[in-house]
Formats: C-alpha cells, sequence, structure tokens
C-alpha cells in the first residue's frame, strides 16, 4: 500500500498512469499534488534526499552502479566497529570462559547467524521489496504490524546500546565531555547520513571501514607488543557448557540482528543480479569484521585477569577503557586519536538502524505510511537518544541482557519465515510480489502469530538471564543454568507453525 495520494493526480494525467500494474512506484510520483506529503517530498528532492520509503521499486529503477561491491562494503563498515570488539570482549569477564572456547564460539555462532542475513538480502533484486514489507508474505497485512513493532524496538535499542559504547570511547579520551553531549556528536552523524538515504548510506559505508580497520590493526600490534594476553584454559563440566551457550546467544544475536533489515539494502540492486553473488558477496562482508574485531576484543579481554590495569580499565570505563589501556600508554596523544576515530565508528554502525526503523514505522498503520520516510528518521533518532542519555554507564548489563531478547524474537521471525519460503512457497517461485499491498491476497497470518505465540514460550523455556531463568535453562549449565533460548524459540514456531499453516490454507485458500 503505497503512500502516494492518488487523489492529488489529475485524471487523464501522463503521472497518473506511472504506477505499473506489478504496484511497483515510479519516484516522479511523490512529488505530485498540494497536500503536505508532496510539498515535503518536493523540498527533499532539491536536496537529493532519497523520497522512497516502504514503496516497491520498479525494475527500471533498479540501478545500483556500484552493484555488489556495496553489498559487501554496506555489512562490513557496520560491522568494523567498537561494538562488535565489545561483543568478543564479553566472554571472559562476564561469561568466564577460555580462549580456545570463545574463539570457536565467536566462530560457528557467527555462521550461523549471519546465514539468514545473506539469505534475505538475496529477496531484494529479486522482488524490490523492503524487508518488512517482504514480511507480509509470511505474517500477513495486519500480522506483520507485531513484527514491524519488534523491528522498532530492536533499531531504536541497538542504536541506543551503540551509542553509549561510542560515548564512552569518547569518555576515555576526555573525562570532562560529558556522556550526553557525546551521544548527542555520534547521533547527529549517522541523522545527517540515514537523512538522505539509501544511496549516501551506501557511500558512506563503502569508505568508512578502512580507518577503523587500520585502528584495529594497530590495536593489535600493541596488544600483542605488550605480551599481556593470557590464554585462558578451557573450563569443563556443566558450567562450562552453561557459558558457552549463554555467550553463543549473544554472538548469535548481535550477528542475525541484521536479518530483519536484509532487504532493504539490495532493494536498488539489478532484477537479474545473481541470488548466489549476492549472498556470497553479504557473507563476506559479514563474516570479516565479525570474526576478527570479535576476536580481538576477545584477546584483549584476557589481561584482565592477571593484569590489574586492564581489569581496573575495563571495570572503571568497559570498553574505552579497556582499549585506552592498549593505546594511551604506547602512543600517547595519536592513541587517544585512535579511539575517537573508533566511537565515530559507531555512525556506521547504527546508519542501518536508522534508515529501517523509519521504513518499520510506515509499516505500522496507513497515517505513518503518509509520512515521509525522512521525518521517521529524525523522530527514531530523538527517541534513541532521550534512551541512550539516561543509560549511560550501564552498558555491560544492558547489552548482555538485550542481545539475548534480540535473539530470540528474531529466531522466532526465521523459524516462521524459512517454514513459508519452503513448506509453502517452495522457494522464490511461490512469491506474487505485486500483492504486497493487497490484504486479501497475502496470508491471514493467524498460523504465524499463532506460532509467535509458541516461539516466545520457547525463548521463556530456555532463556538464562541474571532476572529469569527458565526450566529447561537451568539443566543447560551449572549454578547459573545455560541460555538456550533462541534454539528453543526457533524449534517452537518453525514446527508449530509448519502444522497451524497447513489447516490456515486449507480454511482461507491463501
Amino acid at each position: 500500500m503505497g503512500i502516494y495520494n492518488y487523489d492529488d493526480v489529475e485524471a487523464g494525467s501522463e503521472k497518473a498512469t506511472c504506477v505499473d500494474d506489478s504496484g511497483a512506484v515510479p519516484a516522479e510520483t511523490f512529488e505530485v499534488g498540494d497536500s503536505v506529503y508532496a510539498k515535503l517530498q518536493r523540498v527533499a528532492g532539491k536536496f537529493k534526499i532519497e523520497q522512497r520509503g516502504i514503496e516497491r521499486v520498479p525494475e527500471n529503477e533498479r540501478t545500483d552502479l556500484d552493484g555488489l561491491v556495496n553489498v559487501g562494503t554496506m555489512w562490513l563498515a557496520a560491522n568494523m566497529v567498537v561494538s562488535s570488539f565489545a561483543i568478543g570482549a564479553l566472554a571472559g569477564p562476564v561469561f568466564h570462559l577460555g580462549f580456545v572456547d570463545t574463539i570457536l564460539t565467536i566462530l560457528f555462532f557467527n555462521i550461523l547467524g549471519i546465514t539468514p542475513v545473506c539469505f534475505w538480502s538475496t529477496f531484494g533484486p529479486k522482488f524490490g521489496l523492503r524487508q518488512m514489507v517482504l514480511s507480509r508474505f509470511y505474517f500477513g497485512f495486519y500480522g506483520v504490524k507485531v513484527i514491524a513493532f519488534f523491528n522498532v524496538l530492536a533499531c531504536v535499542g541497538w542504536s541506543a546500546v551503540n551509542v553509549i559504547v561510542g560515548a564512552q570511547l569518547l569518555h576515555a579520551v576526555n573525562g570532562s565531555l560529558p556522556g550526553f553531549a557525546s551521544i548527542i556528536i555520534i547521533a547527529a552523524g549517522t541523522f545527517l547520513v540515514t537523512l538522505f538515504g539509501y544511496k549516501v548510506v551506501h557511500a558512506y559505508e563503502k569508505w568508512s571501514w578502512i580507518p577503523c580497520f587500520i585502528i584495529f590493526l594497530i590495536v593489535l600490534g600493541e596488544f600483542a607488543h605488550s605480551g599481556k594476553f593470557e590464554n585462558i584454559p578451557m573450563g569443563f563440566g556443566k558450567s562450562e557448557a552453561g557459558s558457552v551457550l549463554s555467550f553463543a546467544a549473544s554472538v548469535y544475536g548481535y550477528a542475525t540482528g541484521w536479518t530483519s533489515y536484509a532487504a532493504d539494502y539490495t532493494v536498488y540492486q539489478p532484477v537479474n543480479q545473481s541470488r548466489a553473488k549476492v549472498f556470497l558477496w553479504t557473507f563476506g562482508g559479514l563474516i570479516f569484521p565479525l570474526l576478527f574485531t570479535e576476536m580481538l576484543g576477545a584477546a584483549v579481554a584476557t589481561a584482565t585477569v592477571n593484569t590489574p590495569a586492564y581489569a581496573e580499565a575495563y571495570t572503571h570505563g568497559h570498553v574505552g577503557g579497556l582499549l585506552g589501556a592498549v593505546l594511551f600508554e604506547p602512543l600517547g596523544g595519536f592513541g587517544k586519536f585512535c579511539l575517537v576515530i573508533l566511537a565515530l565508528s559507531i555512525v556506521a554502525n547504527n546508519c542501518p538502524n536508522i534508515y529501517s526503523v523509519a521504513l518499520s514505522l510506515q509499516i505500522m498503520a496507513k497515517w505513518t505510511q503518509r509520512v515521509p520516510r525522512f521525518v521517521w528518521v529524525f523522530i527514531g533518532t530523538l527517541v534513541y537518544v532521550a534512551i541512550a542519555i539516561p543509560g549511560y554507564g550501564h552498558f555491560v548489563t544492558v547489552i548482555e541482557n538485550f542481545m539475548l531478547v534480540i535473539a530470540y524474537w528474531l529466531a522466532i521471525y526465521e523459524g516462521i519465515a524459512l517454514s513459508e519460503h519452503f513448506i509453502y512457497k517452495k522457494g522464490f517461485g511461490g512469491y506474487a510480489p505485486e500483492n504486497y499491498d493487497k490484504p486479501g491476497k497475502l496470508p491471514p497470518g493467524i498460523a504465524a502469530l499463532s506460532a509467535f505465540a509458541f516461539g516466545v514460550f520457547g525463548a521463556i523455556m530456555g532463556m538464562a538471564q541474571v532476572w529469569f531463568t527458565g526450566p529447561i535453562g537451568k539443566i543447560c549449565g551449572g549454578k547459573f543454568g545455560g541460555d538456550v533460548g533462541f534454539e528453543l524459540a526457533f524449534a517452537f514456531s518453525f514446527i508449530s507453525y509448519t502444522v497451524f499453516r497447513k489447516f490456515e490454507k486449507r480454511h482461507f485458500g491463501r
């Protein structure tokens, strides 16, 4: 359902026939008419701000000139950031894992987590639909609003968590800089990039990873030269199993968190783009920075065991303090400059969150569709800044709990969507993309929402968090249990949807 107001178009004009039979909306239609929406779009057009929101992209506008390079560098930049480093650094101080088991967990659960992101990235060129719009083919026209709500929470929550990390780094450089000022600086940079939309986001991400990669190499070199690395031995028994499972949930949650945005960043790829190439470029763009930064974070965090200066730095300054311990003493002022660059890497990390939150908000209701994408970008920015400022200083607790919650809902989403795609639609040929805005031709959503509830039940049974441990989670580890919430969430949702959908299709015929 497009937000283009057909009443604004004069009967018989050329622009009245611009929308083709497939439901795709040509770019020139956004400025037609005298409505407030059209006037805002005309202003946006003058400044080259992307005007398109959740409307389907016509085939003749899927002309991303940089092609597959944009696909890979998008995710390379978004993950070559200090937030990824912070995930790896949780292994020792929070989960009490050894180094080898940490590395193996990072490797295998990142592969597991990014595979859905790669898979759904291939849908963008094929259908020209954003991820949440595509989700209507799984959850129905109305049921997808529940998923969009969870996605809004994810976008805003990730943005708040990430900007807190960046603020901690700036505070480590200049202790007199207030946390709220650091948060506003990073948020303003993110807003400027996402305001202009798809092309500018891709252009920024194409290059922003390079200085961050160089600085992480400097961190690696300085830490290796310091000799403070500790090869912490692997644990054993139920406690070790529980710690691995809980850390794996954080790793998986961070990696798979991009799933609900995946197709948003490939919708302008040519329709004949190879799905295999899109999958592989996405995989490469994700796996390299995730493994590199998380393993580096895990290695540096081992020094907190036997080096009091590192332990104190992490306790009082979190990730910013830990990186400061590596860089400040040997590099002085240049080390502080490096930390400032890493703090600003949060802009690249948050760009996908803030760009996609606008699209999720547009799908929530008819009136939200009539609010231009760039207005929602501004509102989303204000909201996550308002959350991050009071949340500053509580990073470890926030990130651990938030990662696990994200893993749960996305595992449910993946279970339902994969069942529909492979079992009922039997691949790409089962989709009718022209029906994306026709409620009567989409699934009713009853099976999906019922399965979602079963998935939530599975997550509750398997979770192991500070504030609650499910009955299955309790027996999967030692004293604190082990988190198997996302495994059970996926299994419960996949199996229940597969059963429910059979009866739904039989009754409704769609």
